[in-house]
């Protein structure tokens, strides 16, 4: 509701305004694009059984014990394409049909998440920096639609409001930003190991390769809507006189 009010209040408030709600239009279209696509990837290759038959949680299992991590707990969550790795507790958490399916996209997606405690182990550097920023997004995202919307709705009296809800925002971006080398790498790490472990083989590894390509793209759409965001609201700023 308050995000509904928030983009009533600047539509046509300024000269760029239509070309800028043009690109959101093609961004979101693009976007819902992107994540049916990487539903029905995961749909297809769910399918395609693995080599040797194992399930998401016996992969990341594997993992784990080849990168000599022994503190991290593989467990079930609900959910669909829920998986995600938790640095604060150390859990890698892996939704049903991916901790039981024994699918070339369950394997590729359990060893993606595994990728991220890789990250955590050898002290990758940019998933520190993401690790450091959520309690910062956490804080912004409690306030930046509120500090957005009265530094919208009173951007002339007072245009120190809205530049405060753009650092607000600015924040959420960074985040967005920084999230991509985490999300590509994690995926890099999780190609090599379950080719060089023969989870897949010469036929079914392109099918990972697809499935953790398709689903960085929705971290590309996501970096890339917030980066066009945050330029609008910078443009009413530098617009408001």
């Amino acid at each position: 509701m308050l995000n509904t009010i928030l983009l009533q209040a600047t539509a046509g408030a300024h000269a760029g305004t239509t070309l800028m709600w043009g690109v959101f239009i093609v961004l979101t279209i693009v976007s819902m694009v992107v994540s049916k696509n990487v539903e029905r990837k995961f749909k297809k290759y769910a399918g395609i059984r693995t080599e040797g038959n194992l399930t998401g949680r016996e992969v990341a299992e594997l993992m784990l014990r080849d990168h000599d991590i022994h503190n991290v707990q593989v467990q079930m969550v609900k959910g669909t394409l829920t998986d995600h790795y938790n640095p604060a507790n150390r859990t890698l958490n892996l939704s049903p049909d991916v901790y039981n399916g024994t699918s070339v996209a369950a394997a590729a997606v359990a060893a993606h998440e595994c990728g991220h405690a890789v990250q955590h182990a050898v002290g990758y550097r940019p998933l520190g920096l993401r690790s450091a920023l959520v309690p910062v997004v956490n804080f912004a995202g409690r306030w930046v639609s509120w500090v957005l919307l009265a530094g919208l709705l009173l951007v002339k009296a007072f245009p120190t409001l809205l530049l405060v809800g753009i650092g607000l925002f600015a924040v959420s971006t960074l985040f967005s930003l920084v999230t991509l080398p985490v999300e590509i790498n994690a995926s890099a790490r999780a190609l090599q190991w379950i080719q060089r472990r023969d989870i897949t083989t010469a036929d079914t590894h392109r099918y990972a390769e697809s499935a953790l390509r398709s689903a960085a793209y929705t971290y590309v759409m996501a970096a890339v809507t917030s980066l066009a965001t945050l330029a609008y609201y910078i443009m009413i700023y530098l617009g408001r006189k």
